[in-house]
């Protein structure tokens, strides 16, 4: 037989383009559209429905940038279309291209109840089932007119992403508003071309399943008469079955569709306009639930539930009912699906704590998978988190974006920094919008890296951001998939479900230890720096708020401020979305955020100082209150008291120009050119600084990616930069351990403040940079003299170490990765630390000195970029930043001098000490939280860890009667499985593994 397949393919792309496709809708009428455009920002449901519209034509413009239209359509469904189905059909002005990127709607009843979204691939509305004829047709449109942003030229710098900037001329175009026949049967024909096509191309040419569809799929086209196609549908149907009909290979590949509509909490878009986007999505969920009955939805992020809650509650009724009915399935456990390489310890047991909480509260639902597809790499201390909030599944996707190495599985354990495993499963279908295409499904089975141990996968199948989630097409061509010849086999499952398949048939998975690192999007630990300082400044702030009002509410009365915490709590975790904190979104969520966090922090510092107050009496003692997990200058962890007083520190001016700072524990040189060319430890007799190198030094290098610019920094930024040693003024300043440095470069200015303090091991910079600069990098370098094959970096609830070596392409990738509040050096005996008050992002290399063979390892802070999409002014203007040196730190020092940078002590006048509520009396022990039970029984909560990567033995004491101590999960609820903890009156006793996190409730005596 002649090889006819491109003929025959051609043809079937051609006819249903432009025959078949067009006769779903055979028949339609135009309907009255009228518009009222709301003033600023979007108004309730109430106010839209009833505001007086303006009557406008299809092909009229409507929609300013971030503007909402009321739409009011009206029609009436000719009696000739009696016992026909009927569907409005709602163009405003879509691209089919764009789902969730563009405009989109939300269609309303009169009567005010929500109906369903409107979106570029989903823009009918059923009218009536079997229409009688003369039926009259009301609906209201909430239209938003969303730019477009990212455009078919990405990545171009636009004033878009700010209604502050983004102008008032209308974007959209009304492109039709019609009622319409909908043929079901011509409808079912398109699903069985598109499935069966779409399989065909991923077939083998030399297989016969192939040529069996391309013969049935050409008889198919012979039965359609293109002059009367709806006429003769059914017949092209027949033609069709018996290739439809075939079951799948008895080992085909199974694959779990979940219902799914990833939205990011901002990020193109503002969070006002999430809570719309949330919306519009369930709305259209709900209603496809009710049609569909094999199909289920699943929706993470409890902040987005609450917001439907809070804002549309005649959605959420349609959503409390789906959910009782089982199909509506809420996932994640977590308050959204944040970033988790930079939040810290405890904001990251909150987000599941808040999450999972909402969803036991709300509908009795215990999550047992974390639920983040979307997420830019994963810290090597979640799986402990994870567990301890009782949970142990993991989905992510996003690992499949990396640029540089493929991970070796797609269902496996993952080990974290304690040895916590959870059982972790990557969709091979390498998409969180699954849309059915035969391409995707065929893509799972040969991408999935676990054949012939594991066979089963999950499908996330629905678009995202807005685009409306799963369509009635995604469900029929499931429907088609779930047993047929040449496919992989599709059925619709809860997570849990695939979860419990998954790891019952693949009970010894392979394992990866450490981070899940995304060799891809490694900007995003530096862009928007407000964003990042505002997030690690409210974290430590909560921690002193709990520590100072639960001591005080346990010593003195003080009124526990539970309800003002929750709160900021959760817009804090709301922050930490990976799309936020990672400073990708538009100018518009970043400057809120900034404004939100100055807000937290005034809350939160009124909460500290009530609270300190009331503990300190009346008096005139300089007190010191310590937040910190150890004792400083005599002040214990947790308490205050009275500081001791340290010897004093001296400036001299040092021979060759420049200043030397000397407390008698560490000698600094900074040279005439403001450069630290010294750092010795006086009591080792040991220089931190490499020979002939400097420290503190700017480094400002080009910085325009190849694509992604607020997410993206391209290795090949490091082949071109500037050392900034051009001096304005190198001053000693007059408290006699400080000097000042001031640089200009570019636009831009920086001044520095390098100080000593009397006592200290640690030389303290504070760096103020007035950014002005555009594609720009800038770094703060530090050579170290230490030859180290690995640094450790702070991560949750202990640290990571990576290699300062390239011997593989896996390292070579890691050019640019994560820390908290320190990274560390260490040779057997003597260390280095770089601590700091608000970076993330950091880079640490090595060079072997020609002169005398010796090792430098170099590490490098990253301080600001200056990319221009999203926000084209992203970081313009003055920023500030604390970091301090540690010369001759051991890890335990780093943990401390971490603490200390981040959390200043404060001084108030009292009448005497404070003990602390809780004393640990081992430093490797690290408290990361003291506060009182969320249920409001007065409990006292201790959250604590091993810091330093040993076994740990510690006394816990409580300052306050102890009636009963018991271990719990996150949520403070008891383990079951949990010994009850050594405990002689309020003195506990533990023994803790490497990094082990652990949380203690003590009932109050």
């Amino acid at each position: 037989m002649h090889d006819d397949r491109s003929l025959v393919e051609a043809r079937l792309k051609r006819v249903l383009d432009e025959r078949i496709r067009p006769a779903v809708y055979p028949e339609a009428v135009p309907m009255e559209v009228a518009v009222w455009t709301a003033p600023g920002e979007p108004v309730p449901v109430a106010e839209g429905l009833a505001a007086e519209p303006s009557p406008v034509s299809v092909g009229d413009r409507w929609g300013a940038p971030w503007g909402t239209s009321w739409f009011r359509v009206r029609g009436t469904v000719p009696a000739a279309w009696a016992g026909r189905t009927v569907e409005a059909l709602l163009d405003l002005g879509f691209d089919e291209n764009m789902p969730g990127f563009q405009c989109e709607g939300l269609v309303y009843r009169p009567d005010g109840t929500p109906v369903k979204g409107l979106n570029p691939r989903n823009q009918w509305v059923r009218v009536a089932e079997r229409a009688e004829g003369g039926e009259d047709v009301r609906l209201h449109i909430e239209a938003a007119s969303n730019p477009v942003l990212l455009d078919y030229h990405p990545f171009l710098p636009t004033p878009l992403g700010d209604k502050e900037t983004a102008g008032s001329d209308p974007l959209y175009r009304i492109a039709r508003m019609d009622l319409a026949v909908f043929d079901e049967t011509v409808w079912q024909l398109v699903i069985d071309l598109e499935v069966l096509g779409e399989l065909m191309a991923e077939l083998p040419v030399e297989g016969s399943r192939r040529w069996e569809i391309l013969r049935a799929v050409d008889r198919a086209l012979d039965a359609v008469d293109l002059q009367d196609v709806n006429g003769t549908a059914a017949a092209a149907r027949a033609e069709l079955a018996g290739v439809l009909a075939e079951p799948a290979h008895p080992a085909a590949h199974r694959i779990s569709a979940v219902g799914h509509a990833h939205i990011d909490s901002a990020w193109l878009w503002p969070l006002r306009e999430t809570v719309r986007k949330v919306a519009r999505t369930t709305s259209n969920m709900t209603a496809l639930l009710e049609d569909e009955p094999e199909f289920v939805f699943t929706m993470s992020q409890a902040q987005q539930w609450a917001w439907v809650k809070e804002h549309r509650p005649e959605v959420w009724a349609k959503v409390v009912k789906a959910v009782a009915e089982g199909r509506f399935v809420p996932a994640g456990g977590m308050w959204v699906e944040s970033d988790t390489n930079m939040p810290g310890s405890e904001a990251m047991a909150r987000q599941f704590v808040h999450g999972k909480r909402f969803f036991l509260d709300e509908f009795g639902v215990e999550n047992d998978e974390a639920w983040l597809p979307d997420t830019f790499g994963f810290a090597a201390g979640l799986p402990q988190i994870i567990k301890a909030a009782g949970s142990k599944w993991l989905l992510t996707q996003k690992i499949s974006w990396s640029a540089t190495n493929t991970f070796p599985h797609h269902t496996f354990d993952w080990e974290g920094i304690d040895g916590t495993r959870i059982f972790t499963h990557f969709p091979p279908v390498d998409t969180y919008n699954c849309s059915m295409k035969g391409s995707e499904i065929a893509h799972a089975e040969r991408n999935f890296k676990d054949k012939g141990v594991a066979r089963h996968s999950l499908a996330p199948t629905g678009w995202g951001d807005g685009g409306g989630g799963t369509t009635r097409e995604m469900v029929a061509k499931a429907a088609r998939l779930k047993d047929l010849n040449g496919s992989a086999a599709v059925k619709w499952e809860k997570p849990a479900d695939f979860f419990a398949k998954a790891e019952a048939e693949y009970p010894n998975p392979p394992v990866w230890v450490g981070e899940l690192y995304l060799e891809l999007h490694r900007a995003t630990l530096t862009s928007q720096a407000g964003t990042k300082q505002g997030n690690r400044r409210s974290e430590h702030l909560l921690r002193e708020a709990e520590l100072w009002a639960a001591t005080a509410a346990v010593r003195s009365g003080f009124p526990y401020p539970y309800e003002e915490l929750d709160r900021i709590w959760k817009t804090v975790l709301l922050h930490q979305f990976h799309d936020i904190l990672p400073g990708s979104s538009i100018a518009w969520v970043h400057r809120e955020a900034r404004a939100t966090y100055a807000k937290l922090a005034e809350e939160l510092n009124g909460i500290i100082d009530a609270a300190q107050r009331a503990l300190a009496g009346t008096g005139e003692q300089p007190l010191v209150f310590n937040s910190a997990p150890h004792t400083r200058e005599g002040v214990p962890a947790g308490g205050a008291s009275v500081p001791a007083v340290a010897g004093p520190t001296a400036v001299g001016a040092r021979a060759d120009g420049g200043f030397v700072l000397d407390n008698g524990l560490l000698r600094v040189e900074i040279d005439a050119r403001g450069l630290v060319v010294s750092a010795y430890d006086i009591e080792t007799g040991r220089e931190a600084i490499a020979p002939g190198q400097a420290a503190n030094l700017l480094q400002l290098h080009p910085d325009f990616p190849n694509q992604w610019d607020a997410w993206d920094v391209d290795a090949f930024y490091r082949n071109t930069g500037t050392d900034l040693t051009a001096l304005d003024e190198l001053t000693a300043l007059q408290d006699a351990s400080s000097v000042r440095v001031v640089r200009s470069f570019g636009a831009s200015r920086v001044t520095q403040t390098l100080s000593l303090a009397a006592g200290s091991g640690r030389l303290d910079i504070e760096t103020e940079v007035d950014w002005h600069e555009t594609e720009k990098f800038l770094k703060l370098a530090f050579p170290f003299d230490v030859h180290a094959e690995r640094y450790a970096s702070e991560t949750q609830f202990g640290h990571v170490y990576r290699p300062t070596h390239t011997n593989t392409s896996w390292e070579w990738a890691k050019f640019e990765a994560c820390n908290h509040r320190f990274v560390h050096l260490e040779e057997p005996g003597w260390g280095v630390a770089l601590v700091n008050d608000s970076t993330y992002g950091h880079d640490v290399t090595r060079t072997v000195r020609a002169d005398d063979g010796g090792t430098t390892t170099t590490v490098r802070a990253s301080l600001l970029r200056a990319p221009r999409f999203p926000d084209p002014e992203t970081d313009q203007g003055v920023h500030r930043f604390h970091h301090a040196l540690v010369p001759g730190a051991a890890i335990a020092d780093a943990v401390r001098e971490g603490y200390r940078v981040n959390l200043p002590e404060r001084r108030i006048a009292g009448g005497g000490d404070v003990a602390p509520l809780v004393a640990v009396d081992n430093d490797a022990v690290v408290v990361t939280a003291v506060k009182l039970a969320d249920d409001g029984s007065g409990d006292v909560v201790v959250r604590f860890h091993e810091a330093r990567g040993g076994r740990a033995t510690a006394t816990l004491t409580a300052g306050f009667p102890v009636g009963g101590v018991r271990a719990t999960d996150l949520l403070e609820r008891p383990l079951a499985d949990a010994p009850a903890p050594e405990r002689t009156g309020g003195v506990v006793t533990v023994s803790l593994r490497p990094f082990e996190l652990r949380t203690l409730r003590f009932t109050r005596g």
